[in-house]
């Protein structure tokens, strides 16, 4: 009966979806998002949503949580992972023009802080700056590099119609 209960208990304690507490990008409403997640892009699935803002929009941590990886690749450009506190989500920003000042990895942040600053880097367009966001459940080893999808659309439309934007004003 005990190892019945602890199943129980830890299978209860699973989060099925993340929650954020503040928006990426502070102003959003739901005309600013459309659902790509499922849409092809070059090889496989997009598996992110595209957020069109102007270069330099402000980015923000959408929990608190660690930095775990800022990192420069050929398709996301500058990148960011960012861990939840618990280290059950990963939020993955792409295509930033510059990270916020003095951002570096293993820095706490909190929600609504900023962390970078839209742009158009790596593989994307010069002439669409966007934020690419994702958001993914880390496996046990928690590897900043791996883990299952999840779309971002249903979770951003869920604060948007909350009416949360976490930011303090």
């Amino acid at each position: 009966m005990p190892a019945q209960l602890l199943s129980l208990l830890l299978a209860a304690s699973v989060t099925l979806a993340p929650t954020l507490t503040a928006p990426p990008i502070v102003g959003l409403n739901a005309q600013d998002l459309h659902d790509t997640f499922d849409q092809t892009r070059g090889q496989g699935r997009h598996e992110a949503i595209d957020i069109m803002e102007p270069r330099g929009t402000p980015v923000h941590a959408v929990v608190d949580g660690t930095i775990a990886k800022l990192f420069l690749s050929k398709p996301g450009g500058n990148t960011i992972y960012l861990f939840d506190q618990v280290g059950e989500f990963c939020y993955y920003y792409a295509h930033l023009d510059r990270y916020a000042p003095n951002l570096r990895e293993g820095m706490h942040v909190s929600r609504g802080q900023v962390i970078a600053f839209v742009g158009s880097t790596g593989d994307a367009s010069p002439d669409a700056p966007h934020l690419h966001f994702t958001i993914f459940k880390l496996e046990p080893e928690k590897r900043w590099w791996k883990g299952s999808p999840i779309n971002p659309y249903p979770v951003l439309m869920h604060l948007l119609k909350m009416g949360a934007d976490g930011i303090s004003r």
